[in-house]
């Protein structure tokens, strides 16, 4: 009786898990028929119709968004924001908090306190003055700008994730690795980011998903020649409120990524979240 009642019970978890996934991803399927139908056939009825007339479903729409000059250096310019933030981001924190952890030097504990002072202050408090210290330095409206803006706040945040990660790690191992003749750099680089992975591979993915979904920043920092997507599909929205036929396709790719980049390394992000809990 307990054993049918202990796989009732699972077959009810699973079937509850499968509903909220098709939930979940009712309006991810939505959006990608209507990124295949024409303007005329979105006005003619609803995104479920395509399954009773899948001859309506072209890619024509994502061809023409690929020619769109304007799309494409948007999409391009995600990237460059993206990527770039996300290493710096990874890289200066890893750095940092393997210093805030692991090593003796004046005053770490109270730089280490306004780090975690800084994740209280909310974005919004920072726009207008570093918007006229970029104006200043002539970085206001460029690439350059905008990701040194998501760096700056997002390194606290990463710092304290990483520093409390590392400062688990066994001190008998650095130790055997210090005896046995390793620098700190050494120690760093075959030590501690293997063993930092799962922590790392986590950070890495937040970073980019927060990054390539931004559009507050993006739409105050970055002028139009470098605006990511997420700024390209507003203004379509104010220009041209009807034009489904890039938006709905733009709106697909600029979700789609996020997705594949999670994942590509979702076994490093569970690892990180179970490394998190054993901890």
């Amino acid at each position: 009786m307990t054993a049918v009642r202990r796989l009732l019970g699972k077959g009810l978890v699973q079937a509850f898990l499968v509903l909220v996934a098709l939930v979940w991803l009712t309006p991810l399927a939505g959006l990608f028929l209507s990124s295949l139908r024409s303007s005329e056939d979105t006005a003619k009825g609803g995104w479920w119709t395509a399954l009773s007339s899948p001859g309506q479903l072209s890619f024509d729409n994502y061809t023409a968004l690929l020619e769109n000059t304007g799309m494409t250096r948007a999409l391009w310019n995600t990237v460059l924001i993206s990527v770039p933030t996300t290493v710096l981001v990874v890289v200066v924190a890893s750095l940092a908090g393997y210093a805030f952890a692991w090593l003796e030097f004046p005053g770490r504990d109270a730089v280490f306190l306004v780090v975690v002072a800084l994740l209280v202050v909310p974005v919004q408090v920072g726009l207008l003055p570093v918007a006229k210290l970029f104006g200043q330095l002539g970085l206001f409206g460029t690439i350059p700008g905008v990701i040194l803006f998501h760096v700056a706040y997002g390194l606290p945040f990463a710092v304290f994730l990483l520093r409390n990660y590392f400062a688990e790690l066994p001190k008998e191992m650095l130790e055997a690795a210090r005896m046995d003749g390793g620098g700190e750099w050494r120690i760093f680089a075959q030590l501690i980011l293997p063993v930092g992975k799962p922590a790392i591979a986590s950070l890495a993915i937040f970073q980019f998903l927060w990054v390539w979904n931004d559009m507050l920043v993006a739409l105050l920092f970055a002028n139009s020649s470098a605006q990511p997507l997420t700024v390209a599909l507003q203004s379509q929205i104010r220009q041209f409120g009807s034009n489904i036929d890039v938006l709905a396709p733009g709106a697909f790719l600029s979700l789609v990524v996020p997705l594949v980049v999670f994942f590509a390394f979702q076994r490093h992000f569970v690892q990180g979240v179970m490394a998190g809990s054993v901890k």
